[in-house]
């Protein structure tokens, strides 16, 4: 149950594979090679899991901030991240670029050089502290952690910013506004009996299209100064919504004619319509 065992033992599978891969002639057996790849993006994805546990045990209030992730396109939070991070780095360090450009890789080697050297130094430091107090996290073993932390991090960020466009700082709060509104909505939807508490706790299949529709109202004539402002040029709303500028001005015309009655009637039907 230790980590720190968990850790040598991960580390051991990890040291094995390499040494299997760079004990093989991948041009006599390539498909041995393939396999052996696979086994060792396995073992060092494992060791990684265990590395991440043990990072929260020792350092958890001095981690790094991971507040950028907020600015990855949502395709990219995957639970496999870190590891390909970790053999981005490996093949930049080997010259090897993959989706980079050329230049861009080669401001990044520099950071994934740092970035692998400090893992080294990891594996090194945890292996002898799982064969001498493998209950314990002193002073030397926590600094590594925490540079080791840190270097991941900014290797990550800028990895990934030269990989894709991330969102700035405008698009993360007009992706939080229309969070705010769906929010509202739900709590507006609860207050007037279109939706019940016992839907949303059973998840049930129909809020996927009930939700957005009664969002859209709301957005346009509750809260006409949120994410669906129409005073705002296309531009300047969420990529969600933008394409549907005009459509959306024309929906707010005909809302703007209806009674209070025709209103709850339209909102009652749109919770029921498939």
């Amino acid at each position: 149950p230790r980590l720190l065992s968990q850790f040598f033992f991960a580390d051991e599978r990890v040291t094995r594979v390499v040494a299997e891969i760079n004990g093989l002639d991948a041009e006599l057996d390539p498909q041995q090679y393939l396999v052996l790849l696979n086994q060792l993006h396995l073992s060092q994805a494992h060791l990684l899991a265990v590395l991440e546990r043990i990072m929260e045990e020792c350092i958890p209030t001095q981690r790094h901030s991971r507040d950028y992730l907020v600015k990855f396109p949502e395709e990219l939070l995957v639970d496999n991240l870190g590891n390909h991070m970790l053999f981005a780095a490996e093949c930049l360090l080997a010259g090897t670029f993959l989706e980079l450009e050329e230049s861009d890789g080669a401001q990044l080697r520099p950071q994934a050089r740092n970035l692998l050297c400090s893992l080294e130094l990891v594996r090194t430091v945890l292996r002898e502290q799982s064969l001498s107090q493998p209950n314990s996290y002193p002073e030397p073993v926590r600094a590594v952690l925490i540079q080791f932390d840190q270097l991941f991090a900014e290797f990550e960020l800028s990895y990934v910013s030269s990989l894709v466009a991330v969102k700035s700082p405008d698009e993360i709060y007009r992706q939080q506004e229309i969070i705010v509104l769906f929010c509202e909505t739900v709590e507006r939807a609860l207050h007037l009996g279109y939706l019940t508490q016992e839907m949303i706790d059973g998840y049930e299949p129909l809020l996927m299209f009930t939700i957005p529709r009664l969002a859209i109202i709301s957005g346009l004539l509750i809260y006409p100064e949120g994410p669906l402002s129409l005073d705002r040029r296309p531009e300047e709303m969420s990529r969600v919504f933008s394409p549907f500028y005009n459509l959306l001005k024309k929906i707010r015309d005909l809302l703007w004619v209806l009674s209070a009655e025709e209103l709850c009637l339209l909102e009652r039907s749109l919770c029921t319509a498939e």
